[in-house]
């Protein structure tokens, strides 16, 4: 008997990568990269909110047939709503279900358009859903001059896709939203490569935002906040933190504001996809002028804000309370940033951010003074000084900033007393070139940086620290204050160490050198007789 033929295996989250960016090749020759990322995006979602729906709607009917419901009562049962909100799976109408939609899609012909489909479909998600509410694109698909036969070719490749039984590489079955997210992501930042400049502003190289969570370690139970959360990345990686040290996705609290309509709304759904309650307020607004979270004092507070913005509206906050430090210069929103989040720090909180180099040494418009009045007040706790080439929106050469309101020991905590220091940290040399353009830091060089700050701070109290010439420094206010209160790395760190134990006396090398230097022109010699005597016995 022949054997059984194999049930072809369903492609795995490297094939629907690879499928759901040829998907958004289907409109680009239509809309530019910032219009149909909203498109492919929206429409993955809502194939993810179905097949999340469908596998959870097999459970419940692998449920009710173990427990010996008669068939007859299970159709209501299966529409129970509670059986899906219980297990983290959204509401999914039945005029928005995919295959539904699919299948009308194809017929639509003469009929009701694709567009006037999907635009109801996300209506219908977003008004069973409140956690959506505002989030799904709003009339975008039945819009002006949208490409009925492309969005049409959109639907059938998308329909392809199964977010469903995937495995991972030790074959244990992968939920929807587990491989959607991975997915997501990995579009987010293929779009951002795709907007050039204009996607800087929704996407953080990965590496740079697991760096700044790694250093600040957010534990079960703190709040979490970001006032230019782009995406909602600095979240995701916060919460898969959180995961891979035991704890849960819900184990923190999240609060996020977010200045672009559209980007508020990529952040609504990457973190409903995670499975991630945030806080994210019912609107986008500007968190200078419009502070959606005024009374919130966060444990955590992380951000990559735009850079060197000097159009932020600062003249019209002067007197604002947020200033402890000094009136940020109304021509750079840089310092402003710093104040807004350390304003935003509980008192023991601790904030990693993301700003230009220029920041560390900048003196114009009172810049200095801020930053002196910051170091005085014991604020800052650790500043590293990045390579360049990470960011593909903007070739301004970036740093980080870490604050902490407490660098005391913290009692039970035991940690070590850096009151009065900071820890510089050059890491200008490091990372790997991924192409001709970008550069990303390798889990070694997160890892030793990381490392570096729990060792100086005695959060990881298995590593002892020590200053390393050329990488690491822990200097004392006094040291600072003899640096003008420049924060520069490279001027605390020094130049590294060269390894000379191998080297010979210098007294030996110069004998050795001028013997076979000698014995160099002993061979020359030698050569030179033979060629002369060689040439004289040539007849001319």
């Amino acid at each position: 008997m022949p054997p059984r033929a194999r049930k072809p295996a369903e492609p795995q989250s490297a094939d629907l990568k690879d499928t759901l960016w040829k998907s958004a090749d289907k409109l680009r020759g239509s809309m530019d990269a910032a219009e149909y990322k909203h498109f492919v995006l929206g429409l993955i979602f809502l194939k993810y909110t179905s097949d999340a729906f469908d596998e959870r709607r097999a459970q419940i009917e692998a449920e009710l047939e173990a427990e010996g419901i008669p068939e007859a009562n299970r159709p209501a049962l299966l529409e129970d709503q509670d059986e899906y909100a219980g297990r983290g799976v959204f509401w999914v109408p039945q005029a928005a279900r995919w295959e539904s939609l699919a299948h009308r899609a194809k017929t639509a012909a003469g009929q009701t358009s694709i567009g006037q489909l999907l635009d109801g479909a996300m209506k219908a998600v977003g008004d069973a859903n409140p956690d959506l509410k505002g989030a799904l694109p709003q009339g975008l698909y039945n819009g002006r001059g949208v490409d009925e036969r492309r969005l049409g070719e959109l639907v059938d490749l998308i329909h392809k896709l199964r977010f469903r039984d995937q495995f991972d590489a030790d074959g244990k079955r992968r939920s929807a939203r587990d491989v959607l997210g991975e997915v997501y992501e990995y579009c987010l930042e293929k779009f951002a490569l795709a907007e050039g400049r204009r996607g800087g502003e929704y996407f953080t190289p990965k590496s740079i935002v697991k760096l700044i969570v790694e250093i600040l370690e957010p534990q079960p139970g703190e709040r979490v906040y970001d006032p230019a959360c782009g995406s909602g990345g600095m979240f995701v990686q916060a919460e898969k933190f959180i995961e891979t040290h035991g704890g849960k996705a819900f184990d923190i609290s999240v609060f996020g504001q977010e200045l672009n309509q559209n980007t508020w709304r990529l952040a609504k759904m990457n973190l409903a996809i995670h499975g991630i309650e945030a806080n994210l307020s019912t609107r986008w607004a500007d968190s200078f002028h419009e502070d959606q979270h005024p009374d919130l004092r966060a444990d955590v507070v992380m951000a990559n804000p735009p850079f060197n913005i000097s159009d932020w509206g600062g003249d019209r906050l002067v007197m604002d309370p947020r200033w402890e430090y000094g009136i940020p210069p109304v021509g750079n929103a840089n310092y402003a940033w710093l104040q807004h989040m350390a304003h935003k720090l509980s008192p023991k909180g601790r904030a990693g951010i993301v700003l230009a180099n220029g920041s560390m040494s900048s003196k114009q418009s009172g810049e200095g003074d801020i930053r002196r009045a910051m170091v005085e007040g014991d604020l800052v706790a650790c500043m590293v000084a990045l390579p360049g080439q990470l960011f593909r929106s903007t070739q301004i050469p970036a740093c980080l900033w870490f604050l902490s309101r407490d660098k005391s020991p913290q009692g039970s905590k035991r940690l070590a007393n850096r009151t009065n220091h900071v820890l510089f940290i050059d890491a200008r040399n490091m990372g790997v070139m991924v192409n001709r353009t970008e550069r990303e830091l390798t889990g070694d060089d997160l890892r030793r940086i990381a490392e570096t700050y729990h060792a100086w701070r005695g959060t990881d109290k298995t590593i002892e620290y020590a200053d390393v010439p050329g990488f690491c420094k822990s200097a004392a206010l006094d040291e600072i204050r003899e640096h003008d209160f420049i924060l520069t790395p490279g001027r605390y760190v020094g130049a590294a160490e060269i390894d000379t134990s191998g080297d010979e006396p210098t007294e030996e090398k110069i004998a050795r050198l001028t013997k076979e230097l000698f014995a160099h022109f002993d061979d020359s010699a030698r050569l030179e007789a033979v060629v002369r005597e060689q040439l004289g016995r040539i007849d001319v």
